[in-house]
């Protein structure tokens, strides 16, 4: 189901980084003038601080650039988009371009074209260029508190000082894998999701995908061409129209994303409610691939992983399985723990509404999975969340004596 990139078949230019230097971007391999001086001066005051310069972090940037306030977006990888970069080599977007851009800038290739993981990576570090946005790269955010009325933002030796922190840092930043996997015989190979790149990091022999959410669906497919594929867990339901067709592009797509993920599926609706936790712990449902292309592609589809015994993973029925690879595709912990304030509920995510964070003024989050609706966690999303929360900010601002 991966698609042939055709060589010419869209505009995308892929900037180097000296390229970027020389449109007057941030410089993206972290020694920028921005982080020289931040070494010199290990206390620094801002507006605001931003912490993750992916898609939500830079439109929260954009907008806080349009209202002329001080603020810095730390990155804690090496380039902007590098958490794209480091995802499986043939992962694709599942939105055609026509959905892919940010405020300002439109994804550079032709409106059904969906672009792969590197294409989008390269887009948000042009992006960030662009929009000269005051991105500083490799630096590790490891500890959020609050002394003096102000937030402190620890990095190594460097402190960030402000009266406002925006946390957009991914939801999936931490694997989280099943306890018992430590009981599995050692002769098997395991690796997350978030490691996985290609099928040749495999072992020969039988591979056994654990999840079948869209990741688990897609790697399966892609291992079925050189390994013989279980896939295991329950199907999360599928959208009923062939991907990147007609049909889909004119009438689905934007129904779904603009409508049904946009408005309907909010915090805010009764309906939107009751699918919040499904979309937290299941996700979506499958989107590219459908259960006969799963068939088609020789995968045997069996019951959840449920524990372990004689060392093989055993399915909820019963059933041990004898496999030379298992692949954990069953989601992320928030790894949020570096955040050293209340601001946690029962359940471990960060009670907020709309992305600003209960009891804490000053707080807010962004890019968060259902932060206030379906697609708060999705690229074309992020732009209603970031202007709302510029807009608080500057509110507050404003007001304060």
């Amino acid at each position: 189901m991966t698609q042939t990139v055709p060589s010419s078949s869209h505009a995308f230019r892929q900037l180097d980084t000296g390229a970027l230097r020389a449109s007057g971007g941030p410089d993206t391999n972290g020694d920028s003038r921005a982080s020289a001086a931040a070494s010199a001066n290990p206390e620094q005051r801002f507006d605001v601080v931003v912490i993750g310069g992916g898609q939500a972090g830079l439109s929260v940037g954009h907008y806080l650039a349009r209202k002329g306030l001080r603020f810095v977006i730390l990155e804690g990888s090496a380039r902007v988009g590098d958490g794209w970069r480091h995802r499986w080599d043939s992962l694709r977007l599942f939105s055609p371009a026509r959905f892919d851009g940010l405020t300002g800038m439109r994804f550079p290739a032709p409106p059904r074209y969906f672009p792969t993981k590197d294409e989008m990576a390269d887009f948000l570090e042009a992006y960030a260029a662009k929009f000269e946005l005051p991105v500083r790269t490799g630096v590790k955010v490891e500890e959020l508190t609050r002394a003096n009325g102000h937030y402190v933002v620890r990095a190594g030796e460097r402190l960030y000082l402000a009266d406002h922190v925006v946390v957009a840092a991914a939801s999936y930043q931490k694997p989280k894998i099943p306890h018992f996997a430590a009981d599995l015989d050692s002769s098997i190979h395991q690796i997350h999701a978030l490691g996985y790149r290609r099928p040749s990091q495999l072992k020969a022999g039988v591979a056994l995908v654990v999840g079948a959410g869209n990741s688990g669906a897609e790697i399966a497919s892609e291992l079925s061409r050189t390994h013989q594929v279980w896939l295991a867990g329950r199907h999360p339901g599928h959208i009923p129209i062939e991907h990147g067709s007609v049909l889909a592009y004119y009438v689905v797509l934007p129904i779904l994303f603009r409508l049904v993920f946009h408005r309907l599926l909010s915090v805010d609706t009764p309906i939107g409610r009751k699918a919040l936790p499904s979309f937290i712990s299941h996700g979506t449902p499958l989107i590219r691939l459908r259960p006969k292309n799963l068939d088609r592609a020789g995968i045997l589809r069996v019951p959840s992983v449920t524990g372990v015994q004689r060392g093989l993973p055993m399915l909820e029925d019963g059933r041990l399985l004898n496999v030379d690879n298992i692949v954990w595709c069953t989601g992320f912990q928030p790894g949020l723990d570096w955040i050293k304030l209340p601001v946690f509920d029962a359940s471990g995510r960060i009670d907020q509404y709309r992305g600003v964070v209960a009891h804490e003024p000053g707080l807010y989050v962004a890019g968060l999975a259902f932060q206030y609706s379906a697609s708060s966690g999705m690229i074309h999303g992020t732009a209603r969340d970031a202007e709302r929360l510029a807009n608080t900010i500057e509110e507050r601002i404003r007001v304060r004596p």
